[in-house]
């Protein structure tokens, strides 16, 4: 399978094509892991909102305990800590769900930040890529078929740079409908250089 074109021009654009679209979608896997830690960064917030929750908590339920082991008063003077330190909880399912949703935001952004632009360089670069090599696995094996070599003279004739055929011969289309086999072969490989098959 060939991937680069004969024509040194052209084999020269393709792999600067070919290595402009690798660093593009390196750059932008880079750029997505850097926005999903960004984001990711604010999940601090919510971290901190867990353990004050946690603190308040383990504080309010310790002072609960302590006065609850005061006769006669304890019990009913520790209910009220006791109920605020639930508090704590609702501080810590808030500081869980923030950092959960952050966690799926910054996912969300880096791989819309990546993927969205690849998908695009891969439509823009690859396409025609594949184009190429579909074009000269056709040719290649057009020529190697019987009246393969008149095909691709004719293909020549009709898709060919007129200035080009024009070099071969001062009237092409005549030296075609002659027949005449030199004339044929210089058509077929000019066709195959136009399409930048390696011979």
């Amino acid at each position: 399978m060939q991937i680069y074109s004969a024509a040194p021009a052209a084999r020269t654009r393709q792999i600067a094509g070919d290595v402009v679209a690798v660093v593009g979608v390196v750059l932008f896997v880079v750029l997505g892991v850097v926005v999903a830690g960004v984001i990711a960064a604010l999940a601090d917030v919510g971290r901190t909102v867990e353990n004050a929750g946690s603190r308040l908590r383990s504080t309010l339920g310790d002072a609960a305990e302590t006065l609850g082991g005061v006769p006669l008063v304890g019990k009913s003077a520790s209910a009220p800590l006791q109920q605020a330190s639930q508090v704590g909880d609702t501080f810590v399912d808030a500081g869980q769900r923030q950092q959960e949703l952050i966690g799926h935001v910054s996912l969300s952004a880096g791989l819309v930040v990546s993927l969205v632009p690849i998908a695009v360089i891969l439509v823009v670069w690859l396409r025609p890529r594949l184009r190429f090599v579909r074009r000269v696995a056709e040719v290649r094996g057009l020529s190697l078929t019987d009246g393969g070599l008149q095909l691709l003279a004719f293909r020549a004739l009709a898709t060919g740079d007129s200035a080009g055929l024009l070099r071969l011969s001062p009237n092409p289309v005549a030296a075609w409908s002659a027949g005449d086999d030199l004339e044929q072969r210089q058509l077929a490989e000019f066709a195959l250089r136009e399409a930048g098959v390696l011979r």
